[in-house]
């Protein structure tokens, strides 16, 4: 391999020629290297990269489309949050688009408002991506929105549906029913629920299936109290139900707002599981560190992330293969916030 100085000291960064003449190639095999083009020797290859390595070089977004007609990138669609269950599901994301050897643009929306949406949907397609995952929930679906997730390969989360886009899902309400029958099991004679906000079809899902699993088993359905997804939320909610004597057991509809669930017994003297157990969902890393560790419904937010690059990486491959929707099931993981109903046998 020759020795160039490339960019280095020459006031400008180094290019595609400079790359081509440390690596001794031409400036097209350089090009197929950068594309990912098959037919290209694994030697030229290895020597190509070592001379990207070398001089530091970046090749130019808008020359790499131009030079194979693909930005070898997907757009997310994500909401503008801290929780730790939507930065996992990135990572999820990020990871597997990496592992195929593509990038990945985000637009977060600062709400789920049908124009914040529409915005980041169209920066996207400005940016020439190549498919779109949408995870955020989407519960009203206007023709714009239709318009741009058919013109490009579309995968959506959250339970969210539009006409072209493939969806990729956790059964929400089977994660409910877990939850619920659970508490039941031990002996409870009713389970109250802390939803989350209406407007998430999740939320929804779960509040669906804690009735409905109270219903067929002929129990007392309380009246849901709704929560934000936050921990302040749950703490306000935990200091209500700490105050109402025949509350013994609680589904809330995520693990961040279980844990100011919790510390609202705690200030109020309720012990946790002995006089009110407590389920979560989501089962994210702190949920086993609580004092006590939290039962909860687990969701493989990682794993859904990868799940939906795959679908879309296979849409972007084969615009003509056929939909295929995809359903994670969600796993209980029984810790110590949960026990049996005081009076129950074991």
């Amino acid at each position: 391999m020759q020795t160039v100085n490339g960019g280095e000291g020459t006031g400008r960064p180094p290019g595609m020629a400079d790359v081509a003449r440390l690596a001794g190639v031409s400036a097209q095999t350089v090009s197929r290297v950068l594309s990912g083009h098959p037919n290209v020797r694994e030697r030229t290859r290895a020597k190509v990269l070592a001379a990207v390595d070398q001089l530091g070089y970046r090749m130019n977004s808008a020359a790499q489309i131009l030079s194979s007609g693909r930005s070898r990138t997907i757009g997310v669609v994500t909401l503008q949050t801290t929780f730790y269950s939507r930065l996992t599901l990135t990572f999820g994301i990020e990871s597997a688009a990496r592992a195929a050897g593509y990038a990945v643009s985000t637009a977060s929306t600062a709400s789920l408002d049908t124009s914040a949406v529409e915005g980041a949907l169209s920066r996207l397609a400005d940016q020439r991506v190549e498919g779109i995952i949408l995870a955020i929930p989407l519960i009203h679906v206007s023709p714009r929105i239709e318009q741009l997730t058919g013109s490009l390969p579309s995968v959506t989360i959250d339970g969210s549906r539009t006409e072209a886009s493939e969806v990729v899902a956790v059964d929400q309400s089977q994660a409910a029913r877990l939850a619920t029958r659970h508490l039941l099991d031990l002996g409870h004679e009713t389970i109250w629920h802390i939803a989350g906000p209406g407007e998430w079809l999740d939320a929804a899902s779960r509040l669906r299936g804690w009735r409905e699993t109270l219903e067929a088993e002929g129990r007392t359905v309380p009246p849901a109290l709704k929560g934000d997804w936050s921990p302040s939320s749950g703490y306000r909610n935990g200091l209500i139900l700490g105050r109402i004597p025949e509350v013994t057991a609680v589904f809330v509809a995520s693990d961040e707002m279980a844990f100011g669930v919790i510390r609202a017994l705690h200030e109020l003297g309720r012990r946790v599981p002995e006089e009110i157990s407590v389920v979560g969902v989501d089962d994210i890393a702190l949920a086993e560190y609580c004092s006590p560790s939290l039962t909860t419904v687990a969701q493989p937010f990682a794993e859904m992330g990868a799940l939906a690059v795959g679908h879309l990486l296979r849409q972007i491959d084969d615009p003509e293969a056929a939909r295929e929707p995809a359903s994670v099931e969600p796993k209980l993981i029984v810790r110590t916030s949960t026990t049996y109903a005081r009076g129950t046998t074991p």
